[in-house]
């Protein structure tokens, strides 16, 4: 039925909340923890930006999503910006890629690059290499420019929207490790994915921060290698393989990253600083959480830390996040503080508030099948509330030790064997 016209112009036709319409389409790229966080698989006729540092992986990453689809029968293109042909090719030959039917083309000149799009109507995938390389005749400024980037950006995304190919935009980040160029960008886009990781570690975390097609929050969890990212199945058994139950200073938080659990060491270390202006030092944790973690546990618990400089760090370079991490960070400076290791069969979780109260945290459940998966017999978790218990599943070989307030967490923490030779910093006296 052809809109109605008033005036000249086409009326808007508006419908009904109710309703309703089947699942977006997906295609597999057939890399599982890629398709993990996509929420399934690409769909047809969206826009995802991938960002991350120079050098962390982003584009072997997509030239192996790409050189999966197209070994799996889609039409695939892709469009760099940065790199030559023999470039990319000498990089497929070292990832075992080259038999991988793929349309390669190194172009920045939209004028060039849409045009091309009509030789290929079956196109599933169009891989553009970076954002900020493109650029366009119609606006006057250089190439990488917010105005550049903005409308070659938007010419792109009209021509997916269009022809019903997935599109795939690289993305360049700042030193803040925000994404580069205008916000609008985040905003005309389906998908934003962040590829985290140290260049000095082996693990690189793919994480979803918008996703209209799934749940965002979902991680990949990638390891380099020298043949290229190789899945990790299973995270908390690598994030854990390098630990030591008999060291002081080390929790293991049992986490959640989207919908999966992870497992991972948090080691605090505790140095003596009679100076006056103690130093305070987080890796892959928020600062202004610690800050306030240790002012809970001088003002609730009585435990002598100002005098101290604290190293926290999140083993394997994850990023954590979430307030559950509260109970592992407070378990790992207490046992750091009394010299005493925790139990090395026993996770942590739990938030804990600034009366020093513990308090519960969501998807108990997940948590505590991974721990469990694991072979860890114990579990420390924020009390319950009346009739709690009959709505938690937990694993026969599990025992938990739930926990009220910061101060029995204290006798919890510590409760571990002293180690021989050294004499504890302790709560003071």
């Amino acid at each position: 039925m052809k809109p109605a016209k008033a005036n000249g112009r086409s009326k808007i036709e508006f419908f009904g909340l109710s309703g309703s319409s089947p699942p977006p389409p997906r295609i597999p790229t057939t890399i599982a923890e890629f398709d993990r966080v996509l929420g399934g698989g690409l769909v047809p006729a969206s826009v995802v930006l991938v960002g991350g540092d120079p050098g962390i992986g982003k584009s072997t990453l997509l030239l192996q999503a790409s050189a999966a689809l197209g070994q799996a029968g889609k039409r695939v293109l892709y469009i760099s910006g940065e790199e030559s042909i023999d470039q990319i090719r000498m990089r497929g030959a070292r990832l075992g890629l080259s038999s991988a039917p793929m349309e390669l083309a190194a172009a920045t000149q939209l004028g060039e690059i849409l045009p091309s799009f009509q030789k290929f109507p079956d196109a599933a995938l169009v891989v553009i290499d970076s954002i900020q390389t493109m650029w366009t005749d119609g606006v006057e400024s250089a190439p990488g420019s917010v105005s550049q980037v903005r409308a070659a950006a938007f010419e792109l995304i009209r021509a997916a929207k269009t022809q019903g190919f997935a599109l795939m935009l690289v993305g360049h980040v700042t030193k803040e490790g925000a994404l580069a160029g205008p916000r609008v960008l985040e905003h005309m886009v389906d998908v934003v994915l962040h590829f985290e990781g140290d260049r000095g570690h082996q693990f690189r975390i793919l994480r979803g921060a918008k996703n209209r097609f799934g749940a965002t929050d979902e991680i990949g969890v990638f390891e380099m290698t020298g043949a290229g990212l190789a899945e990790v199945a299973n995270p908390s058994a690598l994030f854990l393989a390098e630990r030591r139950g008999n060291v002081s200073g080390s929790a293991v938080f049992a986490g959640l990253e989207g919908s999966r659990p992870v497992l991972v060491e948090i080691q605090a270390l505790l140095a003596p600083n009679p100076g006056g202006s103690p130093r305070r030092s987080v890796i892959g944790w928020d600062s202004g959480r610690l800050a306030m973690l240790l002012a809970v546990l001088e003002t609730r618990c009585g435990l002598k830390l100002a005098m101290n400089d604290v190293y926290l760090n999140v083993a394997g370079g994850l990023r954590v996040s979430e307030p559950a991490a509260d109970m592992a960070v407070a378990a790992a400076l207490i046992s750091a503080l009394q010299d005493i290791p925790t139990d090395p069969s026993m996770v942590f979780f739990g938030e804990i508030g600034l009366s020093g109260e513990l308090r519960q945290v969501a998807q108990a459940e997940l948590r505590l099948k991974e721990a469990a998966k694991l072979g860890f017999a114990k579990a420390a978790l924020p009390k319950r509330v009346a009739g709690g218990a009959a709505k938690l599943s937990v694993p026969l070989a599990l025992a938990l030790e739930e926990i009220g307030h910061l101060t029995d967490l204290v006798a919890v923490a510590a409760g571990g064997v002293k180690q021989p030779g050294r004499s504890p910093r302790g709560s003071g006296s």
